[in-house]
Parts: C-alpha cells; structure tokens; sequence
C-alpha cells in the first residue's frame, strides 16, 4: 500500500486476511454499503444486461458486529476455526468480531478431544438465548460429550438426521413477534435483527392482498409465508429439506392457511394446482435452475419477490424471468452479512405487460 484509500480502516481482528470469515473489515462500514450497491448494479449490467437498473441504497445494520447467530467450524487438530482466506486448511481462531455473544461464549468454553469430529457448529436464538451445538463426524463413532453450560448438543449424522444428546434438537428464536422453531439442520438468515428489516421489504414488494395466493418458495422454516400469512388468502410453502418442512409445519400449527410441501422445486411446482398471485422465493447461493424458473413463470404470478444472497445468480436468473415475459422494477440489498462480500437483495419482477 503506497497510499491509503480514505475508506480504509484498521481491522478489528488479529486474524483478518488469514481466517476466512471476514473479507472487508479493513474497510469503513458506510462504504461497505456503497459497494454493495455497486457490485449489484455491475452485475445486473453485466449479467441481465440491465445497465439502466438502478439499485437502492443499501438498509444497513446498525451494529454492524458480533451479530452471527449460526458458525460453522472446522478442525485444525482438535482446534476449531474458519476455513483460511485462501481456501487452503484451517485458521483457529482466538478471537472473533463477528460471533454473536452467545456463541463465542459457548465457543471460549470448547474443549475437543475426539481425532474423528469433522465440523461442528453454534446456533443460538438471539431474542430467547437459546444455544446450540452440532457436531457432525467423518466416521460412524459417535463422540461422548460433556456439557457444564445450558446448551443443547446435537449430533448429524450422515444423512442429516440428528441425534440429540442434551436438550433439544432445535433452539427457539422470536421474529417480528412470531415464535420459531430452527433445528439443527435448517436453514435460518445469520442476522437475526437484520431479517427484520428484510421482511418489511419483502412485504413492501409483495404488497400483499387479502385474497392473494402466496407460493413460498425455498421456505425454510417458513419465515417469510409465515410473516405475511395473515394478510393472504393461502400460502403454500415448498423446500427440498426435511428438517426445515417439519420445522415450518411446526411454527404454523393451528394456522388453516398454510401448506407445505416437501421436493424440489423443480418436481413439486408442475404440481400445483392453485392460481397463484404472488411468489417469494428465497434460493440458496446457486441459484433457481431453467427448469424451476420455467415452471414458476408458467405459473405466471402476477408478482414476483426474488430473495438472493449472490449477486450473480440473482442478475443471472432476472435475465431469464426478463426472458419469459417479466420485468425488473427494484432491487434492495438488505446488508445481512457485514464485514464480508457476502451481499443479499431482494429483487421485484413483474409481467412486462401488466
């Protein structure tokens, strides 16, 4: 470095540019935020070939650390820690800036001894104080594990079925006023007060209607169906993992409106047979493939509410719904990861000739 950029900063942790759970703390939070924006608009440019695309200003956190409610570890000889910047083994850790307290408390009080523990990973249900810790192993011994702290311990097994050895196999988190279910194999957004703010846009974008259909698509424990479920006609949740269906079954006990099918979303979507009105889709990082995005645009919604945690795959999919007769009318990054590229948006699309 000759001379410093105006929005460089000191990094916060001793690991920064080793240890790969964090990429930009060596840049000032605000223009953290820019550069969501801009990465965005470069990708929609490059990608849907939308260079006129503006991007919103990016809803910030307003603490922008210690906020992770879910790691995942990996083991350096018994030492647990991040997959190294470079991608090449593990950095253990001693400190870290972005655990939500509840973790690192439980992570400081590890002690492992067990050669065949692969990962193992802390959740904690942030607005109840709920705390767990999964282990999953390379082989089929299952490790003895000692507990002194008040914590739920869980063991995957190979084909994600848990086995519980203290407390439950899920913990319990408060969002927006709902209580949820999160089991160890679910998926769940890491910035629990930031999904707050990334429901109000996603229900801003939807502009929900009283008799409205709702397909939650790639549901997980049913977040967003279950947020906007008192402001629709029926939601129909579908997600390929049977943890998260079980779990969204769950939080919507006695709620009449609400149906969850388990699948993928290519084979379940050529089965439905409701007119739906409205789609929120919420994919992992790869993306939705052709074939699930034809049968979504067959279903022809009339809006679209796409929640993407890559910029790439979001501008790349917007190409082909654009494709099939829809149209970009805003895109929100919504700063769910910060002190990482990581960069998550919520995009509206609608048919083009409505």
């Amino acid at each position: 470095i000759i001379v410093p950029s105006p929005d460089r900063v000191e990094p916060r942790c001793k690991h920064f540019g080793t240890c790969g759970g964090c990429q930009w703390q060596h840049i000032a939070y605000e223009r953290q935020a820019t550069l969501r924006e801009e990465i965005l608009q470069s990708q929609l440019t490059r990608i849907a070939h939308l260079p006129d695309m503006s991007v919103e200003p990016t809803l910030v956190a307003s603490d922008p650390w210690n906020y992770r409610n879910h790691v995942q570890l990996h083991l350096d000889d018994g030492r647990p820690g991040f997959i190294a910047a470079d991608g090449r083994g593990v950095v253990p850790i001693a400190e870290c800036h972005i655990m939500h307290p509840l973790l690192w408390d439980a992570f400081s009080a590890l002690e492992i001894d067990f050669p065949d523990l692969e990962r193992l990973s802390l959740r904690a249900g942030i607005a109840t104080g709920e705390r767990m810790l999964i282990l999953e192993t390379a082989g089929h011994t299952a490790p003895g594990v000692e507990v002194d702290l008040p914590i739920s311990c869980v063991l995957l097994m190979a084909d994600g079925s848990p086995v519980t050895y203290v407390g439950d196999s899920y913990v319990t988190e408060t969002l927006a006023g709902r209580s949820l279910r999160i089991s160890a194999a679910s998926f769940f957004q890491v910035h629990t007060s930031q999904t707050e703010q990334l429901l109000a846009v996603v229900e801003k974008y939807a502009n929900p209607q009283e008799d409205d259909v709702l397909l939650d698509l790639y549901c997980g424990v049913g977040t967003f169906g279950l947020y906007l479920s008192d402001k629709v006609a029926q939601v129909i949740g579908i997600d390929s993992s049977e943890p998260a269906i079980e779990d969204a079954r769950f939080n919507a006990e006695g709620m009449a409106n609400l149906r969850y099918l388990r699948g993928s979303a290519e084979k379940v979507l050529p089965s439905i047979e409701e007119a739906i009105d409205l789609v929120i889709l919420d994919p992992p990082r790869q993306g939705v493939s052709k074939e699930a995005l034809a049968a979504l645009s067959s279903l022809a919604p009339s809006r679209v509410v796409y929640v993407s945690c890559d910029p790439a795959t979001l501008a790349r999919d917007t190409g082909r719904m654009i494709q099939a007769g829809y149209e970009l009318l805003g895109v929100q990054p919504v700063d769910m990861f910060p002190q990482t590229y990581h960069i998550e948006a919520v995009a509206l699309l609608r048919p083009s000739s409505q």
